[in-house]
């Protein structure tokens, strides 16, 4: 990194996502909201920084990580914390978050947008982004269907996985 670059990674690194007063603090509400460890969740918090570099120093689009836009989303609910603290008086500037109009040309453009993310990643923290908060691009973009569950009021259960052979051979029906 060069020495402009180094001193917009410490601002951002050292900077204190929320109201680091709060009873229920940043990472907590990141790891409640999306059934995380605090472990888990510290670290896409850490991820979620890298990607606010990356969008600060690269010269294409960048696209963050499931795990990190979800971080993105938290932090954008903190508007004071988001727009005062950290866009103007830590790093001068506006980060506008802008969701897929959708279609395949938008998924192409995000798909590549992220594939240049990596790129970079790699590029500026001279290593490999760490698999389970990044996912290479298959992964990224293979199809998410998620909604807000109540877990004080819903069960959830996986969905078992079909076999075929089975449902052909008549094995696994109901008696008639």
């Amino acid at each position: 990194m060069n020495p402009a670059h180094q001193q917009l990674w410490n601002q951002i690194s050292d900077f204190e996502f929320g109201d680091p007063d709060a009873r229920l603090g940043f990472v907590d509400r990141l790891a409640r909201e999306n059934g995380w460890s605090l472990e888990y969740a510290s670290r896409v918090s850490w991820e979620y920084k890298r990607f606010l570099f990356l969008y600060c120093v690269c010269q294409h689009s960048v696209t963050p990580s499931d795990q990190v836009d979800q971080a993105w989303h938290l932090h954008l609910l903190y508007t004071e914390s988001y727009w005062v603290d950290f866009c103007r008086n830590t790093i001068g500037r506006e980060l506008h978050h802008g969701p897929t109009k959708g279609g395949n040309a938008e998924g192409d453009k995000f798909k590549l947008w992220y594939e240049k993310t990596l790129e970079s990643y790699r590029k500026y923290f001279d290593t490999a982004p760490p698999a389970d908060i990044w996912p290479d691009v298959e992964t990224r973009f293979s199809g998410f269907n998620f909604r807000r569950i109540d877990l004080n009021k819903f069960w959830i259960f996986p969905k078992p996985k079909l076999r075929l052979w089975k449902l052909r051979s008549g094995i696994g029906r109901p008696p008639k």
